[in-house]
Parts: C-alpha cells; sequence; structure tokens
C-alpha cells in the first residue's frame, strides 16, 4: 500500500498530499537545473502516483517553471517537464511531464511527514554538468556522470523499498 507524503512550501502558503511507492531520497541530481533552483547541492526527486496529489492550500500561490534545455545554444529549447514552486517563497514543491502523466516527482526537500527514510547509499546523478566547487555529500554514494541504471521505482524494487 502506498504511503502519503504531506508537503508544504517554506513559508506555509502551499500545502499538498501525494500517494508513493518509491518514497525514498536516494538520488541526488547536481544538474544545472536542480543546482540553480533547488540549491546549489541539487535536488532529491521521489516518485508519486500523479492522479493521488491533493493540494489542500494555496493552489493560487503555485507557478511553473518549464527549463531552458542547453541554454545559450544552437540546441536551446523548453523541456517538458515542469517544475512547480511557490510563488511566495520560490520553494520547489513537485516535477510533473505529460510525457509520463501517471507520476509526480516531489521534491524531497518539500516533504514534511512521514519523516523520509535515510538511503544506504547515495545516487548522484549529472555530475557532468557539476561545477568543481560543488562538494558531494560524505558518506556511501554511487556517482554517474549522466543517470544510474535504474529508474526510481526500479531501484526501491531492488532495494526492498517499493511501498506497493
Amino acid at each position: 500500500m502506498p504511503i502519503t507524503l504531506e508537503g508544504s512550501c517554506h513559508c506555509g502558503a502551499v500545502r499538498f498530499t501525494v500517494e508513493s511507492s518509491t518514497p525514498i531520497p536516494y538520488q541526488l541530481c547536481v544538474c544545472s537545473i536542480c543546482r540553480k533552483v533547488g540549491g546549489v547541492g541539487g535536488s532529491i526527486n521521489l516518485g508519486a502516483h500523479a492522479e493521488t496529489l491533493d493540494i489542500t492550500q494555496g493552489k493560487e500561490q503555485i507557478g511553473v517553471y518549464k527549463a531552458v534545455m542547453d541554454r545559450d545554444t544552437p540546441k536551446e529549447h523548453i523541456a517538458s517537464s515542469e517544475r512547480n514552486f511557490c510563488t511566495k517563497c520560490s520553494s520547489m514543491l513537485w516535477l510533473y511531464d505529460e510525457n509520463w502523466p501517471e507520476f509526480l516527482h516531489p521534491f524531497a526537500s518539500a516533504i514534511d511527514s512521514p519523516e523520509l527514510e535515510e538511503p544506504d547509499e547515495l545516487v548522484v546523478v549529472k555530475t557532468s554538468s557539476k561545477p568543481n566547487y560543488v562538494r558531494l555529500p560524505e558518506g556511501a554514494k554511487k556517482v554517474y556522470k549522466n543517470y544510474g541504471p535504474d529508474s526510481i521505482e526500479s531501484w526501491h524494487k531492488k532495494h526492498g523499498k517499493f511501498v506497493g
């Protein structure tokens, strides 16, 4: 049975719940988008079932950012993914992509309850765009220049953490 994640922005204007079968914050992305919208250390997204999203407060305070991909190059284009954030305090809330309408990816930093389980090992992705001054967290980790071999769901299943 999936678990209910309760989340909010920093200022409390936006509050939401969503059901997740993949609630372990194991994968840190340090790409330029995640570092600029999530902070110098990057972002950790969880997986959730999009149809279960319930915005319990502050729907009118939610803004959407569609990232610029390959910025300042001839290949520049707008991403299909939508990063939802609070327009009052700028907290990142979740990512949604119409290419995978069944999924929603809450930012772990927005989850208030339950307390998220610490993974035994962190997976760090997109280090190919990480500047040298960004230091990776201490502890056990696997590091990839692009993405690792597992999806969020397959990682949870492989580690016995999938909550179905």
